[in-house]
Parts: C-alpha cells; structure tokens; sequence
C-alpha cells in the first residue's frame, strides 16, 4: 500500500509538472487596415460608437499598448517583417511585389520546431505559398470581398483567379470575413491536434480599401453623424516643401485626399458611396459626405470583423481552450480616417505608423495600458518567448513578454521606433521617407525618390514633431531653434538605426540623396525648391490630372 502511494504521488507530481511546463496556444489575429482609432479600447473619437465590442472585451482582459509601430505602414512590408523579425532591407520585402520563400518564413519554421502545430488562414499576400505552415488556406492576393477563392493546402479544385489557375484551391460563398471565420471553426473542428500546442495566424481581409461590407451591415450606423477629426478640413502647419511643396504648389498631387484636394484620387471619385454624392453641392459640403459614406462602409467592414472574431472566441470559450491562449490582436498597419485629409496608409505620421496591439494571457498577463516602444519586427520575438524559445540571432527584432508580463521597461527597452516607406509616389502619391519616433518626439526625412534612383523626383525635407505638445502633429517644427540639440541627437540615433537594420547599405541607390540632404542647409534647401517647381510642371502635364474623367484607372 505504501509503494502505490508513493507511485501515486509520483505520477500526480509529474503530471503537475507537465502541466506547469505545457506551453500554451498562440491565436495571432490581424486584420488589414485596422487602426488604432477604430478600436474602443484606444479611446478614440469613434469610441463612442461602439465599433469592436469583442476586441474590446479581450482589450479589457489584457493589455493594450499604446506604443506599438510599424517599421513600413503598408500590407507585404509589414506582413514580411512579422513573418521574419527583420526589417525591409533585409527580408526582402519592401514593396508590394516583395515574396517571402518557404525559408524565409521564419516564425512559422520556428514554432514548428518548438512543437507547434501551425496554421494560417485568410489574407496572407506575401506572394510565396505559405508552406512553411503545417496548414494553410489563403486569399490569392488580396483577394476578393464575395466568394472568394483560397490556395487551400487541402484543396481539391483547379480554379481560375483572375490571370492565374490555382491547382489546389478552394471557392467558398460569402463575404470574406465570414468565410475566413468559417474556415478556422473547421480547422479547429477538424485539423487541430489536441495533443499539441497551436499557432494559428488568422488573418482578415477586412476593412482593407474599398470597404465591401456584408449586406446585413447596411443598417450599420446610417443615422449616425460620424465626428470628424479636428484636422480634416484645416491641415494647420502639417507637412513641409516635401508634402505640400514650396508656397504649397504641390498640395493637389501629394497625398490622397478625403476631399477633391487631390483631383486624381480622393473618396469623392472611388468607393460605392461616391456614387450617391451630390455634386452640385458644395466642395465643404461634397467633402463632408465623401466622409460619411467612406467611414461608414469602413465601421461596417470593421463589424463584421468583430462579430466573426467573437465566433471564434466563443469556440475557445467553449472547449475549454480560452485561458491557455496567448491571444493577440492587430493590424498590419494603422490607417487613416480623415486626419490631414489622408486616405489610406504609407506616411510616418501617428495614424498610420501605430498600429493596435492587444494581448490577453491571464496566466501571466494583468490587465492595463503599456506604453512602452515596440515594434512589428518584435512580434515574431514575442511569440516565439512565449512558446519558450529564445529570439534566433538572424532576427533584428526583440522579445516585449517581459514588459507585457511586468509592465515594466527595462535598461535594455526600446527607446526607439523606426520607419522607412520605400514606394515612393505608388498608388497614394506618398514621397519616399524615414523617420525615428520617441516617447516624446518624432523626426522625418523625406528624400523623394524611387527605390533604385539616386536623384529626387519630389522635394527632399524634414519634419519635426513635439508628440508631448502636439499629439496630432499639426506643427512641423523643424526650424525651431529651440529643437536644435534635439533633432541633432535624434539624427544620429536615427542613422544609427538604419545601420544596425541594414538599411544604411550603399546598394540602395536612394540613400545617396538620404546623405546628400541630411544636413539640409540653405544650398539644398534651394534644390529642394526647385525640384519642386520643376515637380509640379511634371505633373501638371500628367493624362491623369488634366482629364479627371480618364483618372478611374486601376490602382
């Protein structure tokens, strides 16, 4: 009797132990496009309308931070650097065209080898097939809105996309939102082990531009006034001779607008709701109503995203599998809702460089708000800390579960975020830009040239921004002298950061004009001028500007 009690106690003892050491499950969940400012839990303007009710629950379960940034605000750049841990230099992907090998797929490979089972599921666009994945079913793409098509790794059907055959794809019936949501139930229903810890990135195409929405949601919000932000329709001292041009001349043509400000492409000119605009009103009034029309069918797709993450959650809830999940929600990017009269992403600025950052994990997580730096390539780090494996040394990226866990920074924190847009005037007439962001402050140089030029197409500048006193950034103040020692250090903190992210490298052509303006004294200040004349005489000559009607091109 006595040995069977010691062979008990034994066998409880271990059993305990394993429990303890049971690495738990990580739900990675990312929707494209969805900003800060149209999540509850941020507080924002359009809180009060109560957007994402589930991701606010986790949000209140969890921690939030406030300090979380992109490395490049647009879809591959930032899906790449989560994949690698690496910053666009060097996994490869700076631009929309950049792929990411089965190789390079870093996170998943890693996770694989920690004894994860993996899965991804929804918009992947990083163009290679995601096989480093034990499971995959995703867009081709972007995808598309309404039965939309897979690469499904279980996949039966040889489908025509567009240009391309998909031998072994899948077509489901729906909206995009649903059907992702539907498609991880069955993974979890049907593939997932249960003797084996998950990863499962689940990825939603939603509220990626133009904002289709399931029919259900047209209800949505059609009474609702929704608030616009302060500086929609005054931009106040935003920008420089790189945004707006010297005396402004290039305020029509850099920057997709909300308004007609940028005749080629705004929200009065795409999108469904610019259908039901009435052009004999005003341009305040027109402006005022693109607005509406365009935040309403953005919150839309955002509910939709909300309602079908709460499937989900309601599954964990439900087997038993809630608690033992890190789980974490984002966006690839942030997005803008009518601040500086923006549409889309791209710029340095708050709105599009933060991105939403939710962790709930109640075994070791307490609830608050955290407002340390980090950054996108830390995600993958993070992860893996929690799947107990310690950040591979190829990775540029650092572990934040320790802040998470603590709330607490410590010597080694991140004091700053970087960021490096690289598709200079692509799609959105976005200049190609770098910029460093501190706690307190933020400094941009705009160089204004494609990818493999040494010479700038659009003006070259700097921007200076006090977050402390101007949170909005509605001042530029870079020629304050009372900033000068403070722009000095952030200079070389920032070229310090381009070094230790390969970003620096002679390879790049553009970083010739980087060196060439980074002083920026009178003499160039005097180039940039005129490169802005010379700029705005291009353009005005441009199909596209002088005949508005040819100007619904594809983008």
């Amino acid at each position: 009797m006595k040995y069977s009690k010691v062979i008990c106690i034994a066998l409880l003892t271990v059993i305990s132990l394993h429990a303890q050491k049971k690495k738990p499950n990580i739900l990675f969940v990312m929707s494209d496009d969805h900003t800060s400012q149209a999540i509850g839990a941020y507080g924002s303007r359009l809180a009060k309308l109560n957007p994402t009710p589930t991701i606010d629950a986790i949000a209140a379960e969890g921690v939030v931070m406030t300090n979380a940034s992109c490395q490049n605000a647009i879809c591959t750049p930032s899906r790449a650097s989560i994949m690698t841990g690496q910053s666009s230099a060097v996994n490869g992907c700076p631009t929309l065209a950049g792929q990411l090998p089965k190789d390079k797929q870093y996170l998943a490979l890693e996770m694989k080898k920690a004894g994860y089972q993996t899965a991804v599921i929804g918009k992947w666009h990083l163009h290679e097939l995601p096989e480093s994945f034990d499971y995959y079913k995703v867009l081709p793409g972007q995808g598309a809105y309404f039965n939309p098509v897979f690469y499904d790794i279980d996949g039966k059907e040889r489908i025509k996309w567009r240009k391309y055959t998909i031998e072994k794809g899948s077509r489901m019936k729906g909206h995009s939102s649903d059907c992702i949501a539907d498609s991880a139930l069955e993974w979890f229903q049907e593939k997932r082990n249960p003797n084996e810890p998950f990863f499962l990135k689940l990825h939603f195409k939603a509220p990626h531009d133009l904002f289709d929405y399931a029919p259900r949601y047209e209800t949505y919000l059609a009474d609702i006034d929704i608030p616009e932000p302060a500086n929609m329709r005054d931009r106040k001292k935003n920008g420089s001779i790189a945004t707006r041009g010297y005396n402004n001349e290039l305020e029509q043509y850099i920057g997709t607008s909300i308004g007609k400000r940028n005749p080629r492409r705004n929200y009065t000119n795409s999108g469904a709701w610019s259908k039901e605009l009435d052009f004999t009103k005003s341009d305040s009034e027109i402006h005022g109503d693109a607005y509406q029309g365009y935040m309403k069918a953005y919150l839309r797709c955002v509910k939709g995203v909300d309602d079908n993450l709460k499937r989900v959650i309601d599954y964990l809830k439900e087997n038993d599998l809630y608690d033992n999940t890190v789980i974490i929600y984002t966006g690839d990017q942030g997005f803008y809702l009518g601040e500086h009269d923006y549409m889309d992403k791209r710029w340095a600025y708050e709105e599009s460089m933060k991105m939403p950052f939710i962790v709930r994990y109640p075994k070791t997580i307490k609830p608050g708000e955290i407002d340390a730096i980090v950054e996108n390539i830390d995600y993958a780090p993070t992860m893996l800390d929690f799947a107990g494996v310690a950040t591979p040394k190829y990775m540029h990226g650092k572990s934040f579960k320790s802040i998470l866990e603590t709330g607490k920074e410590s010597e080694n924190s991140k004091k700053a975020a970087y960021y490096h847009y690289w598709m200079h005037m692509a799609s959105h007439d976005n200049p190609g830009h770098i910029a460093i962001r501190t706690k307190q402050y933020k400094l941009i140089q705009f160089y204004g040239t494609k990818m493999n030029e040494d010479k700038p197409q659009t003006p070259p500048g700097w921007e200076f921004y006090d977050l402390k006193n101007d949170p909005s950034e509605d001042n530029n103040i870079y020629d304050n002298p009372a900033y000068k020692t403070v722009i000095s250090d952030l200079k070389q903190q920032l070229k310090q950061l381009r070094k230790e992210y390969g970003e620096d490298n002679p390879k790049f052509p553009f970083n010739k004009v980087i060196d060439e303006y980074w002083d920026y004294d009178d003499a160039a200040k005097q180039k940039a001028i005129k490169i802005s004349h010379e700029y705005l005489k291009t353009v005005q000559s441009n199909i596209y500007v002088n005949n508005p009607e040819k100007k619904n091109r594809k983008h």
